[in-house]
């Protein structure tokens, strides 16, 4: 939010700039989906998909030692577009995304123990996506209106009856929304992560939740072989 502070001087006035910064908060909604086995299946086969064009770049990032989301995009997106025709252009572009944000993590976090400071000169070890690696969506992938949930799968768009309450569904159209995840749970089933950030009030103090710790997931292994 940007204000303009009126400063009179001598009987003259000037104007300057006063920003006023406004700190948010982050909060993440989990929707278990409940689908036909058929819809699971194609969550499943989708979540393989995604895997594979991850691995698929993750040499590139090994090789090239850049994981700049938007450099990525231009180094790779044509040929992961034609190697993988299937997932559509922007789910290639969230798959461009997830190895650029997993690997920002894996080699930039402080706490990682393969963060750059400490390997040094070394190469880069190579990430290996699992096959139940979370999927990342946007708006373009995935819309949630009226109580109805609408995803890309390979099959083509799948639909899901959302049980929100009114403040969970005044989220969608009210708050930032910065991230929409797909994890597989413990039970071999499926959940989707809302991240949202919202402004903080006077009396509230920032959440952690939603930021990455420094650990390696679990959805990625690394291998070290030179």
């Amino acid at each position: 939010m940007i204000g303009v502070v009126k400063i009179f001087r001598a009987g003259k006035y000037s104007y300057r700039t006063r920003i006023q910064f406004v700190s948010y908060m982050n909060y993440i909604l989990r929707i278990p989906l409940n689908g036909s086995p058929a819809q699971l299946d194609s969550l499943r086969a989708l979540q393989e998909a995604f895997g594979q064009v991850c691995n698929t770049l993750a040499p590139l990032v090994q090789a090239s030692r850049c994981w700049n989301r938007v450099t990525l995009h231009h180094l790779a997106y044509k040929k992961l577009r034609e190697k993988f025709p299937a997932m559509g252009s922007q789910m290639v572009c969230n798959a461009i995304y997830s190895v650029s944000r997993t690997s920002r993590l894996v080699y930039q976090h402080p706490d990682s123990p393969f963060n750059l400071n400490r390997l040094g000169e070394k190469a880069l070890p190579l990430l290996r996506f699992t096959d139940s690696c979370p999927v990342y969506f946007d708006r373009h992938t995935l819309s949630v209106r009226d109580g109805q949930l609408s995803m890309y799968t390979l099959d083509g768009r799948i639909r899901f009856h959302l049980a929100l309450r009114p403040q969970d569904e005044a989220s969608f159209h009210e708050e930032k929304l910065r991230e929409i995840v797909l994890s597989r749970t413990a039970a071999d089933g499926f959940e989707l992560s809302f991240l949202f950030s919202k402004p903080l009030g006077e009396k509230e103090t920032p959440s952690s939740e939603g930021l990455d710790t420094g650990e390696i997931p679990e959805y990625v292994t690394i291998d070290e072989t030179p």
